[in-house]
């Protein structure tokens, strides 16, 4: 019984290392991705292949050009001419009764357009009657011969006519040359654009006869937000129970830490007691046992000092009379009673109480993965009935029966436009040959300019006399003359060409790009009595009947779906069929009315809990501990005997009297023993009795203030733990809840976005008309009216350009007569 304090705290220790041992390696396999419920996190993000992309009408928009600005001036012109607004009382007689158009109204709305036919008939006549004139003149020796006299103002009127041919020659190879570009742009986007109406209605129809398919796609794609759902849903219950086992952790293990602690303290105490009541006990009868002994000891030592044969004894007298015990351990207070109150403790077993706490509190994740598979698999069963759910969306959704105007009117559009196209495509292909000609022509006549200039002008260089003959110059003024006849034979042509092409891209322009632009062609179509009952666009394309045209194109350009502008039996709200409670209530609902007891933990049985409080009740700090300590600080003997036992030691020395002398000696050696046999191991008993009377004077002050508050900690916390796990439960199935709803709420999202913009979107209608008015007025009409605008600067700027050549080969040629 002795040594046992010693082992009894190593293996208190030893069990609370354990117990933290265990906390921390449960803490250290844990996950470290436990589930948190952000309300700001946007969460995963589902994607979603789409595979509806090839049947796309792609947007076409207005490259910037170089000839831009050339595209500009055209169209200012054109404006100039024709400053009338879309004719509609003369495009409704017209579409309605064709024979009830005058001819007035024709030349009023084209009155630009019959002044420049004038200006080109005038031009046709004028110009070929000139030459024929010019011809005859030529014959007559009067026209294009050479000068009668020299002046001094002859080379300053030369240089003159140079520099004008030059310009008006410059100014034709500006033109002719943005002729030459805009034929070649308009033949390059002629081929494409016309291609692109047949394959733009054959898209059209494949959108329309695609949506079925098309929905159906998008339906299937809810097994993306399905499989997401029930991977989440595999890691849900143990999530929940390592969410509810982190956040509860620090409070259980400081709890059962706790109790450890007060169940130490309870078997030290009563280890301790144990000690302080054997050693006082055996502390009493071992000083019942010294007295006699030291009073016999101390007679004996006296009596010897006392002798008169003891040398110098005296001096050592006064030491051995006050030999006497000192503690008397018979006097302090008995612990009789604490050790009756807690006799029989500790009836439970802490450490297995306390095992069993911490195992079943470490077992929550499991526990919750048991109570929670039904209610799991009750989701994924729901989740297949919501599959069936969004498949309805793809089984009542009313285009197919409705589509088929739209689809036989895009067959008839094509159709129809087929021989317009092989018509156009065959002018088109007349107009470039025609046009390349020309061209070709005109750089022709700017090569007779040059070479006749060039020529020319060397040949004045090498002239010493103007009246001498000069075959280089003769040469320049024949080239000169070559031009003159090329411009007059071929300019009625030009100026035909021009205002072949002006009288078609300047209406194209003005007719029908300008009205475009505005949408005015849109309010004509609108407007009710202006298109015959056989072109009633609104009954032919089934549209709805409260829309026209424009509101039509309007909603498809802004992204409506087609059940939005056509006219169904039943409206369709497609968002009505897009709610995310329309599909998600009966899952939210399984997951809402879902509980579960996942924090019964008994940290301290009743026994348990009744150990604490007779231990708290045991009186162990009403012990008078100070009355210990008072006789502690007490030796065993008043006198030292090892002190007592030198002094002895050093008379013997000193005697004469061998008697005496051996007496002292016997004396000293008997005091050493007592010390070493019995006083020593009093003194043993002693420092054993301070230890645990040390211990236990720390320990009672707060004893029963400590085990309270463990009894109150522990049972706080038996009490909180189910709250706050089914706390934590709700926050941790609320929290997967909104993750759920968003994943339902993107595919909802996504899928009205696929339907309204790209499955059953008529956007592709708006993007097609569009794409015409790019086509036509962009690529082609621009191109196309700057190069009758280019051709036509060339044609009238051919006047001038015979004019100063005619003029101008007189100055090459030898002067008749030299006039000083």
């Amino acid at each position: 019984a002795d040594g046992a304090p010693g082992p009894l705290l190593a293996m208190r220790a030893a069990g609370l290392l354990q117990a933290w041992a265990l906390l921390l390696a449960w803490a250290l396999l844990q996950p470290a991705g436990t589930q948190q419920c952000h309300p700001n996190s946007p969460g995963t993000v589902l994607r979603f292949t789409d595979r509806h992309a090839e049947i796309r009408v792609p947007a076409l928009h207005r490259v910037p050009s170089p000839l831009d600005p050339l595209y500009g001036l055209v169209r200012r012109c054109l404006d100039l001419i024709q400053q009338n607004p879309l004719p509609t009382e003369l495009l409704r007689a017209a579409l309605n009764d064709p024979g009830s158009v005058r001819t007035s109204q024709v030349v009023q709305y084209e009155l630009g357009y019959v002044v420049c036919a004038a200006v080109a008939l005038l031009f046709t006549v004028a110009v070929p009657v000139a030459g024929m004139c010019f011809c005859y003149c030529r014959s007559r020796r009067r026209c294009g011969g050479r000068l009668r006299a020299h002046r001094r103002s002859l080379g300053c009127r030369r240089h003159c006519l140079l520099a004008c041919l030059s310009l008006t020659s410059l100014i034709i190879l500006i033109s002719v040359t943005c002729a030459f570009v805009t034929s070649q742009r308009v033949k390059g986007q002629m081929e494409p654009g016309l291609g692109a109406v047949p394959t733009t209605l054959r898209t059209l129809r494949q959108h329309l006869a695609n949506v079925p398919q098309g929905v159906q796609m998008v339906v299937d794609k809810f097994e993306v937000p399905r499989k997401q759902i029930n991977a989440d849903l595999s890691g849900l219950s143990r999530s929940v129970g390592v969410s509810i086992h982190t956040q509860l952790k620090s409070m259980t293990y400081a709890a059962l830490a706790e109790l450890q602690d007060r169940a130490g303290d309870l078997q030290t105490s009563l280890h301790h007691l144990q000690i302080l009541d054997g050693t006082a006990r055996a502390l009493a009868a071992a000083r019942a046992e010294l007295e006699p002994a030291l009073r016999e000891r101390r007679r004996r030592v006296v009596a010897l000092l006392d002798d008169p044969r003891c040398t110098s004894c005296a001096s050592a007298l006064g030491r051995a009379q006050s030999l006497e015990l000192g503690a008397d351990y018979g006097k302090v207070p008995s612990v009789e009673k604490v050790l009756q109150a807690m006799a029989g403790l500790p009836r439970s077993d802490f450490a297995e109480m306390i095992r069993q706490g911490n195992g079943t509190f470490n077992s929550i994740p499991e526990l919750a993965v048991e109570r929670m598979a039904q209610v799991i698999q009750d989701l994924r069963d729901e989740l297949s009935r919501t599959a069936e759910k969004v498949q309805s969306i793809a089984d009542g959704f009313p285009l197919p029966d409705y589509t088929r105007p739209v689809s036989e009117a895009l067959v008839k559009a094509e159709e129809r436009s087929r021989p317009y196209l092989r018509e156009v495509e065959r002018f088109e292909r007349y107009r470039w040959i025609a046009g390349t000609v020309l061209c070709s022509i005109i750089l022709l006549i700017l090569a007779c300019n040059v070479t006749g200039m060039a020529l020319g002008a060397y040949g004045l260089s090498k002239r010493e006399d103007p009246s001498d003959y000069e075959c280089r110059g003769e040469a320049g003024a024949k080239f000169l003359l070559i031009g003159v006849g090329l411009a007059f034979l071929f300019s009625w042509l030009l100026i035909l060409l021009v205002f072949a092409t002006f009288l078609v891209g300047g209406n194209i322009q003005t007719l029908v790009c300008r009205n475009w632009v505005n949408q005015e062609i849109y309010k004509f179509i609108d407007t009710p009595g202006n298109l015959p009952p056989s072109m009633n666009l609104t009954r032919q394309l089934n549209l709805r009947r409260d829309f026209n045209l424009t509101a039509t194109y309007r909603e498809c350009k802004s992204g409506a779906g087609l059940w939005e502008v056509l006219q169904l039996d039943r409206s369709y709200d497609l968002d009505e069929h897009l709610k995310t409670p329309k599909y998600t209530a009966e899952f939210q609902k399984r997951l809402g009315d879902f509980t579960a007891h996942l924090g019964d933990v008994r940290l301290l049985r009743s026994e348990g809990r009744q150990d604490l409080e007779t231990f708290a009740r045991s009186g162990l700090d009403e012990v008078d501990y100070g009355r210990f300590q008072e006789e502690m600080r007490n030796p065993v003997v008043q006198t030292s005997l090892p002190g007592l036992a030198r002094n002895l030691e050093g008379l013997q020395k000193m005697q004469r009297n061998s008697t005496v002398a051996g007496l002292l000696g016997a004396e000293a050696r008997a005091l050493w023993q007592m010390q070493n046999s019995t006083v020593q191991s009093q003194e043993a008993l002693v420092v054993k009795l301070g230890e645990s009377v040390q211990f236990l004077s720390r320990l009672t002050p707060h004893l029963k203030e400590r085990v309270k508050r463990t009894l109150a900690t522990t049972a706080s916390v038996e009490a909180r733990l189910p709250v706050q796990a089914q706390q934590i439960l709700r926050q941790e199935i609320g929290c997967f809840t909104r993750k759920e709803l968003r994943y339902f709420s993107q595919y909802l999202n996504w899928v009205g976005q696929m339907l309204r913009e790209d499955v059953a979107s008529c956007q592709p209608l708006a993007t097609a008309l569009d794409n015409g008015r790019v086509i036509l007025c962009d690529r082609i009409a621009e191109p196309w009216n700057a190069f009758w605008f280019s051709l036509g600067c060339c044609t009238f700027f051919l006047i001038p350009n015979i004019i100063f050549a005619i003029r101008l080969t007189k100055h090459f040629r030898p002067i008749r007569n030299r006039l000083m």
